[in-house]
């Protein structure tokens, strides 16, 4: 059951900055409210009151509304017109789709000398026989009934046959008074029985939410039998009863309170296979990271994952593995299986100060060494790089490359008109290295052939 409170009626002021003490129209309608309360006492100034579509079975606490000019209490269980004598400014007056039986009761709307129009089409005095006749007639005020302007004439026809439209009036509602209150006592015979199958069918539906994790065919079973209640509810005849109303609005909270109530227990999500059963592991991207696998020069795997730029690092885990790595990001699983074996011991693990990405360096266990690039370092002879020439050197060793036409120029080192010790720089034979000076042959010296040369 819902209340009228204060916070109801503040949160529906907004236009009136939340001010309810000078409101002057508030719509409270679609609340599923049961009762008119407390608005007589905060918001004496009311003019436009709207009702429509509770669950309002009596018209009170609304007659200390002085100033209150349109009231709409449509699509409620309303059986009886009353308490409106102290509404003295009312106008409007819109009862549509209610239960108004006893059309007798609208004469105690002859007070309200201001009121104009008045609405009870879908109510069963509607179907009354002489029921315009009989309103036109009983309320000289009134301009429009219905939504249908009263004429004159019709007026004029209405009290000339006042007697005898009363008359058959007031048999047709004794008529439906007895059938009302004959439904009421068939109601309070079947409400024990119906109070307990309805909450049978949601009970089942929890049952069956809980049952689908351990048997399935238990769970379809319980599933068809919830089904069937609630078609077997809603395809049941009754009668249009202000119970008939109320009772489909009971069942309907109550199921969507089941709902709700399922909806928020804890779902538990299966944990992701990274591994399967027989050894194999997966790839698994939870977090939706862009990344790069690559292989440098130096016989290493490098990986970059783009992690957040301004995510904490102390919310990443890495697990470097001979075979995958796994990253954990904030609690989601990254990983990828290495296209090569890797040393985990050896690997690294860097952040980017700008970008905030990971960068992983993985050796490869058994990978190929690849030669290192020559580094280049300065000499003091400069050479021609348009023309060399290649010696032969011993294996492993690298030769100094001398241009031919140098040799003339190193000879002219030394200035003209001086005498120097020593000999013009001469370029070394093909088997001898670049840059080393040849000493001078001793007089005395024998070649003896038979001696094997020096290497």
């Amino acid at each position: 059951m819902v209340r009228i409170s204060e916070d109801l009626i503040r949160r529906r002021a907004e236009h009136n900055n939340g001010e309810i003490f000078s409101l002057e129209e508030v719509s409270l309608h679609q609340q599923d409210i049961e009762r008119i309360e407390h608005i007589h006492r905060w918001c004496r100034d009311l003019k436009i009151l709207y009702l429509q579509n509770n669950l309002i079975p009596k018209i009170e606490n609304v007659g200390r509304l002085k100033k209150l000019e349109y009231l709409n209490l449509a699509l409620n269980n309303i059986e009886f017109i009353e308490n409106l004598e102290g509404c003295e400014s009312l106008q409007k007056l819109d009862l549509t789709v209610n239960f108004v039986g006893k059309l007798s009761s609208v004469e105690s709307l002859k007070q309200n000398l201001h009121l104009r129009e008045l609405y009870l089409v879908g109510n069963p005095c509607a179907d009354f026989q002489g029921y315009r006749q009989y309103v036109v007639a009983v309320l000289p005020q009134l301009q429009w009934l219905d939504g249908k302007e009263i004429g004159r004439a019709e007026r004029i026809q209405a009290l000339q046959e006042l007697d005898e439209v009363r008359e058959h009036v007031l048999e047709q509602e004794a008529e439906y008074l007895e059938k009302r209150e004959k439904q009421k006592s068939g109601l309070k015979e079947t409400s024990g029985i119906e109070k307990q199958e309805h909450p049978q069918i949601n009970q089942s539906l929890s049952e069956n939410q809980n049952v689908t994790h351990q048997n399935p065919e238990s769970s379809s079973k319980a599933h068809t039998d919830a089904d069937d209640k609630e078609r077997e509810f809603w395809e049941k005849p009754c009668a249009f009863t202000p119970e008939s109303r109320l009772e489909t609005h009971r069942h309907l909270e109550d199921k969507r309170r089941a709902n709700e109530k399922e909806r928020e227990k804890p779902k538990t999500k299966p944990p992701r296979t990274l591994i399967t059963a027989n050894g194999r592991v997966l790839n698994v991207n939870e977090p939706k990271l862009d990344f790069s696998l690559t292989e440098d020069e130096n016989n290493c795997m490098v990986l970059d994952l783009h992690v957040y730029r301004h995510m904490d690092t102390s919310l990443l885990d890495v697990d470097v593995q001979p075979t995958y790595v796994r990253v954990t990001v904030k609690g989601k699983v990254f990983q990828l299986v290495l296209p090569a074996e890797v040393t985990p011991d050896n690997s690294k693990a860097q952040r980017s100060q700008t970008t905030g990405h990971l960068l992983l360096t993985m050796p490869l266990a058994h990978g190929e060494l690849k030669p290192k690039k020559p580094t280049v370092r300065p000499t003091s002879v400069t050479s021609n790089q348009n023309t060399k020439k290649e010696t032969r050197a011993a294996p492993g060793r690298e030769l100094l490359e001398v241009d031919p036409g140098l040799a003339g120029s190193l000879a002219n080192i030394v200035p003209k008109g001086k005498e120097s010790s020593h000999k013009p720089l001469q370029l070394s034979q093909p088997h001898q290295h670049c840059g080393i000076e040849e000493r001078p042959v001793s007089k005395d010296f024998l070649d003896d052939p038979e001696v094997p040369p020096l290497m």
